[in-house]
């Protein structure tokens, strides 16, 4: 049997060709907005992924790191859009200012409300956001930072220069500071959080030589309470993956949290299918959460068969549906155009009776090594998204905003004559393309 996880790296490795920032665009946006950087030491407090979001970060999938592959998983990334718009903003992270017009025109054609879509261009090598993009937290004053953890393409088995800046551009763009913790390593899909302090995680994710060689266990648990505010660890030793899989077994494949007292993972069979070890399984069965109260165990299950891409490629392995994404109004739970699909669907929807379980198809995106959760990134409620040019999309916009922006956030005295631009007006922040009426 052939690891799948591993796929994340197969064609990752095909072609290691790292894309190169467009000068003075690399971090561009619908505004004009000055970096900021600190370096305020404190505690810090990241919000639950299931805690009221601001809106969600989307990297949207393009071709200029491994070549081809983008046109394949596009449409997940349309559909995670149309889906999450119904409760929140989504942010997305284009490669470049060519790409903007080419993604807004997808959304559009798909009927998104692009009222509530956000293009920044922020140069990235790939579209795993939850790994190097921007981590949210609150510091003991109640202001919001970015952190900036270092980011090195999974131990050095993936181009990573791009995508190791990008909280960076997008502290700059949205006017938050960037807080700088390049001295240790870690991907947002390695750590999954409960609602109380207790954090999960894979020592071979986080500890290993290729990630921390320089820090104890010690150390990296006096790290992860500071800048995460938890106080409780599960740890499990998860394993290497090699070529096979490069995040070597994140947690958020196979555990999630529901609150403070739910664990979601797989049975005891699947687990083991999906390489976690009889000792690891054991300390899951045995968890207990930061007040020292058992986990209620809810087990999804893994797809009846192997799973096949949209063109009919097996990847001979089933898929899990554990790697979910909780939005405000929805939950996207990974499809595969399986049987179980639909078994796994009413599961997630009985554990969030109050928001709509929706199906995103993964199977093109799998095949990569991801899915839903590998690929989105939350920002708390209350954390800024602010803009010097545009006018935020809630409340009533005043009549002085009125006007026409190009998509560097510079207003424009009438319509260009052709490209991307965007309109403001009494009805609201409109994306516009000229000529296309």
């Amino acid at each position: 049997m052939t690891k799948l996880l591993g796929n994340r790296a197969t064609l990752k490795r095909h072609s290691r060709i790292l894309g190169s920032p467009s000068t003075g665009l690399g971090c561009a946006f619908l505004s004009v907005l000055i970096l900021m950087s600190t370096d305020v030491v404190g505690q810090y407090t990241m919000p639950p992924e299931e805690a009221p979001h601001e809106g969600t970060w989307l990297q949207w999938p393009h071709n200029f790191t491994y070549g081809s592959g983008a046109e394949m998983v596009e449409p997940s990334w349309v559909a995670m859009t149309k889906a999450l718009v119904a409760g929140e903003r989504v942010h997305i992270l284009a490669y470049d200012a060519g790409s903007v017009a080419p993604i807004a025109q997808q959304l559009e054609t798909a009927g998104v409300d692009m009222g509530q879509v956000d293009i920044l261009v922020c140069a990235n090598d790939d579209f795993w956001v939850r790994d190097n993009g921007p981590l949210f937290v609150q510091d003991d004053l109640g202001e919001w930072v970015i952190l900036d953890w270092g980011f090195n393409g999974w131990g050095g088995d993936a181009p990573f220069a791009l995508d190791d800046g990008v909280p960076t551009c997008v502290a700059g763009q949205i006017g938050l500071s960037a807080l700088d913790l390049g001295f240790m390593v870690l991907e947002g899909g390695s750590v999954e959080l409960d609602a109380s302090g207790t954090l999960a995680a894979t020592r071979s994710s986080i500890t290993g030589e290729d990630r921390n060689p320089g820090l104890s266990e010690a150390e990296i648990e006096e790290h992860l309470a500071q800048y995460l505010g938890v106080d409780h660890f599960i740890w499990l030793d998860g394993q290497f993956g090699g070529s096979e899989d490069i995040t070597d077994q994140h947690i958020d494949a196979f555990l999630r949290f529901v609150g403070d007292h739910t664990l979601v993972t797989m049975n005891d069979a699947d687990l083991d299918y999906w390489w976690v070890g009889p000792e690891d399984r054991a300390i899951i069965g045995g968890a207990i959460n930061a007040v020292g109260q058992p986990y209620t165990r809810v087990d999804l299950p893994l797809t009846a068969g192997p799973v096949q891409t949209s063109t009919g490629a097996n990847l001979g392995i089933r898929g899990s549906y554990v790697n979910y994404y909780v939005g405000n109004a929805v939950v996207l739970v990974p499809h595969y155009a399986d049987p179980m699909d639909e078994v796994a669907l009413g599961l997630v929807q009985s554990l969030y009776p109050n928001r709509e379980a929706v199906g995103i198809d993964c199977r093109d995106m799998f095949q990569w090594g991801g899915m839903v959760h590998c690929v989105t990134q939350q920002q708390p409620l209350g954390a800024p998204f602010s803009s010097q040019s545009l006018p935020v999309r809630h409340g009533t916009i005043p009549a002085a905003l009125y006007g026409r922006w190009d998509i560097m956030g510079r207003k424009l005295l009438e319509p260009p004559s052709s490209g991307l631009y965007i309109e403001v007006g009494p009805q609201g922040r409109h994306m516009r393309f000229a000529g296309a009426e």
